[in-house]
């Protein structure tokens, strides 16, 4: 009987074992089991487009569609209605004692016991400004000396004139000349100018020195006193040209107007005013006038 027990114990199927399965093997086998996303709807908007801008329910459809009248928020309080809201100026504080009435009323925000006797001026904070004159001014790559510049503002727009050098203060000098334009030296902000393609070479041109801001800054004139007898026959001082600014305007003219009669074609654009018209667009303008400069 013995026997025979052991016998069955062998005739028993043995289960087969489990292999053993190395940890990059193991990795790769997880990533391609990877869960797959589940298919559904995409997620999309409410209100549905129909023409750009133009969605399909209205806003108050959408207030009942979104259920925002479940929600519970405070709104924030307007200027108007923090305005209303009285700030409290005293407090009532108890007070120890039969004969002093339990309470006393004290002053939130107290008076000043001093006040001077004359107004003392205060600077105002600035915030880190600064005046005009110390404004940090950077010209464009295509204002040098000796470009053609077309004046936007002042009784002298949609002139062309050649500029010279920058002042001290950040401004142009530049001149006409005035023979041809009438547009004599003077001054001009670079925001206020369109800069062409159009050169000339003023490398050899001397300006003078003494053309500084100090040298532009207007005169106030004087307005006359009247006296007995004399209301009628007093005038008011005029501004007339200096000898010296004649002499200046001259040196400079003599030297550039002989620059601009090499260039051909050059002189009458000088003298053409810059306009727009029909069918023109400023975006698409090129200020350009194509030319080689004589050596």
């Amino acid at each position: 009987m013995a026997r025979e027990k052991a016998e069955k114990k062998d005739t028993k199927e043995k289960k087969p074992e489990a292999k053993k399965v190395d940890a990059p093997a193991a990795a790769k086998m997880d990533k391609g089991k990877a869960k797959k996303p589940k298919k559904g709807r995409p997620h999309c908007s409410r209100n549905p487009v129909l023409v750009r801008g133009i969605g399909r329910y209205s806003r108050s459809a959408m207030y009942s569609r979104k259920a925002l009248y479940k929600r519970k928020y405070s709104a924030a309080k307007s200027k108007a209605e923090k305005k209303k809201e009285k700030v409290l100026a005293t407090v009532t504080k108890p007070v120890g004692g039969d004969k002093n009435g339990g309470t006393w009323v004290v002053k939130l925000h107290k008076k000043p016991t001093y006040y001077p006797t004359k107004d003392v001026p205060q600077k105002l904070l600035s915030h880190g400004k600064k005046p005009f004159s110390q404004h940090v001014r950077k010209l464009g790559d295509t204002i040098t000396p000796g470009t053609i510049l077309i004046i936007l503002t002042g009784r002298h727009r949609g002139k062309r004139v050649v500029f010279l050098k920058e002042l001290s203060s950040g401004l142009l000098l530049v001149t006409g000349p005035l023979s041809l334009n009438r547009v004599p030296l003077c001054r001009t902000y670079h925001k206020f100018v369109i800069a062409t393609s159009t050169k000339i070479g003023i490398s050899k041109v001397k300006i003078p020195e003494h053309l500084t801001d100090a040298y532009f800054k207007k005169k106030k004139l004087r307005k006359p006193r009247h006296q007995e007898g004399e209301i009628f026959d007093t005038e008011k001082e005029k501004y007339e040209i200096t000898e010296q600014r004649k002499i200046d305007q001259k040196a400079v003219n003599t030297q550039i107007l002989p620059k601009i009669k090499a260039v051909p074609q050059l002189r009458g654009y000088m003298r053409s005013v810059f306009a727009l018209t029909n069918g023109m667009y400023p975006h698409k303008l090129v200020f350009e006038i194509s030319y080689e400069e004589p050596h």
